[in-house]
């Protein structure tokens, strides 16, 4: 799941198109009434890390500034009761009832500030607008427009909303957390956002809109509970309630790996946590990972890693 850009390759955005009104820009972090509880930048630096930067809060009423801010920000509700807030946007003003798994999206370039009357429970995303322009175009093939995504005041979205609450768990579980399934978790998210608020300047992959963060999640904690043994394609699409066929092109197409190169990644990484215990035998952690023998363990190992199981150990 290497993100990198490629070669599409002619096409070089110019990120201040994206900005839809001139003026002083400033990071949306400059003006957050109280510091964040969690911070992904903080706490793990998957390769999702490169493309979106998540934040959760649970702060008092307060105020902040209005500015236009460089960064498209997305605030995903996860109070379980409605709250009143104000949010002025460019020349709009909204006085509202934010509602749980309700979404507000505010594109880069827009002037936005906020006024929140009740105690905030939300996940804060930003996304540069250069990194959603990699992703979209390496990753997904697309060409999104001037503006990439569309201005989303005040919309239901209980998928996003779940998708985000997956990214969180996993930095709140980083002690016995996995860097592929952050990684998953914010492809997933990441892909959705595009799928249902990109502004596309080409015909969009036809990526399953029925298929929620909640399916996704089921298929990588079967992963997660059963890498120890086989998994075939077919009780992973089993699991998702698709097709093997049509499980493995959404599966590619959203994570960017095929099912089989994500069960690897993940044994491989789980071994690597193992071979900290020096005494711990070879075998037993090929095994224990669900390789077919040590031989096997090895090769794959030094594939994905460029070293073998012992040379990673020594270096430790």
């Amino acid at each position: 799941m290497t993100l990198s850009l490629s070669p599409i390759d002619s096409y070089n955005v110019d990120v201040s198109k994206c900005i839809r009104s001139a003026g002083p820009l400033v990071s949306y972090q400059d003006v957050y009434p109280s510091p964040a509880i969690l911070r992904s930048f903080d706490i793990v630096r998957p390769r999702a890390a490169e493309l979106l930067n998540l934040e959760y809060f649970e702060a008092e009423p307060a105020r902040m500034p209005h500015e236009v801010f460089s960064q498209h920000h997305l605030l995903l509700n996860l109070r379980e009761t409605p709250m009143r807030v104000e949010n002025w946007r460019d020349a709009s003003h909204r006085d509202f009832i934010f509602l749980p798994n309700e979404i507000v999206l505010t594109p880069a370039g827009i002037r936005s500030g906020w006024h929140w009357h009740e105690r905030s429970k939300v996940i804060v995303i930003t996304i540069m607008p250069d990194m959603l322009h990699r992703f979209a175009t390496s990753e997904l093939g697309l060409v999104l427009g001037q503006h990439q995504l569309r201005d989303a005041p005040q919309t239901l979205d209980a998928d996003l909303c779940q998708s985000g609450s997956m990214l969180l768990d996993a930095l709140r579980n980083r002690a016995t957390g996995s860097e592929v399934m952050y990684e998953s978790f914010a492809r997933i998210f990441l892909v959705k956002l595009i799928q249902r608020y990109g502004e596309l300047r080409s015909e969009a992959l036809d990526f399953s809109r029925g298929f929620t963060a909640s399916h996704y999640k089921r298929v990588l904690d079967f992963v997660a509970e059963r890498f120890g043994g086989p998994i075939t394609i077919e009780e992973m699409a089993r699991v998702a309630g698709l097709s093997p066929a049509h499980f493995s092109r959404l599966f590619k197409e959203v994570l960017g790996d095929s099912p089989y190169q994500f069960v690897m990644d993940y044994r491989v990484e789980q071994a690597k946590r193992m071979l900290a215990e020096r005494s711990r035998p070879m075998a037993d952690i090929a095994l224990t990972c669900g390789f077919a023998d040590q031989a096997h363990f090895s090769r794959i190992f030094k594939r994905l890693t460029g070293q073998t199981p012992r040379a990673f150990r020594a270096a430790q």
